[in-house]
């Protein structure tokens, strides 16, 4: 079994976002980004253990004997802003560098596994007008899955794939669980059927998962990269190469990142930039 952790960056709003508009110092955001961790079931002890203990010795540091673990959870923008970071009982007693051992504890792991990441970035300036939230939703997913779905057809083929994300409300686990089902039944827009994903996600609370706190993190370099479209972000170099790419193909594809929609400006800037970074 392969344990896929799901998590976003970016929000599903799609009001009010055009093409050419200058998003420079807009609110408005643009880019939506759903990305999965995998990692093989009986590795999953090996990704864990060495995290955990890490946030136990830094509460022993600190004497925070009344913070407990699921009170560690980090999150890319809490590492990134400190004023964030002052609101939570365990982030804000760290020092900088104690966070960035920490977060390097994370990237270690993610090799030492090895893990793999999927994801797929949707440019909301280019979607059709029906696209609303729910549907926006439901085609990141269809796109997530797909590319789960090929990559345990050709590395896994004897194992199956559960997807785990994160416990947000009753009604959008419904709503997704409903997503979930129909694509099961039905295939995808492309025709991909589901041989090797299980019946139904798990929906679990991030605090509670350092699997979905490491996606979270992935997710975001993946984000700041395509979002100011900088090749040289030195966490997206750190992640890069754990995106699936598949023996069948070239290996310059990188057949584990979908841009979506085609006519996005995204694609020929990352056709033209991924290579070098993969020969790097």
């Amino acid at each position: 079994m392969y344990i896929f952790y799901v998590d976003e960056t970016g929000n599903l709003d799609t009001h009010g976002i055009h093409p050419g508009m200058d998003y420079s110092a807009s609110p408005k955001d643009w880019l939506y980004v759903l990305t999965a961790l995998g990692i093989f079931e009986h590795n999953w002890r090996k990704f864990y253990d060495p995290i955990a203990a890490k946030k136990k010795i830094l509460l022993q540091v600190h004497n925070a004997g009344q913070v407990s673990l699921d009170e560690c959870e980090i999150k890319s923008n809490w590492i990134r802003i400190n004023r964030e970071r002052q609101k939570h009982p365990f982030l804000s007693l760290l020092t900088m560098e104690e966070v960035d051992d920490l977060v390097a504890t994370y990237y270690n792991q993610l090799f030492a596994v090895p893990a793999v990441l999927v994801s797929v970035v949707i440019d909301k300036r280019y979607l059709q007008d029906y696209m609303d939230a729910s549907k926006l939703h439901r085609k990141a997913w269809e796109l997530l899955r797909e590319r789960v779905e090929n990559y345990m057809r050709e590395k896994h083929r004897k194992h199956k794939a559960i997807m785990v994300t994160d416990d947000i409300s009753r009604q959008a686990n419904l709503s997704l669980a409903r997503k979930h089902a129909y694509f099961l039944e039905s295939g995808t827009s492309a025709d991909c059927r589901f041989r090797h994903i299980v019946e139904m996600p798990l929906f679990v609370r991030s605090e509670l998962s350092e699997g979905i706190q490491a996606a979270d993190m992935c997710s975001y370099n993946i984000y700041h990269t395509m979002r100011y479209q900088r090749f040289d972000y030195e966490y997206f170099k750190k992640v890069f190469p754990l995106l699936y790419n598949s023996s069948n193909t070239n290996q310059s594809k990188v057949d584990g990142l979908k841009i979506f929609p085609d006519d996005s400006p995204l694609i020929p800037w990352w056709e033209k930039n991924k290579s070098l970074l993969a020969e790097a």
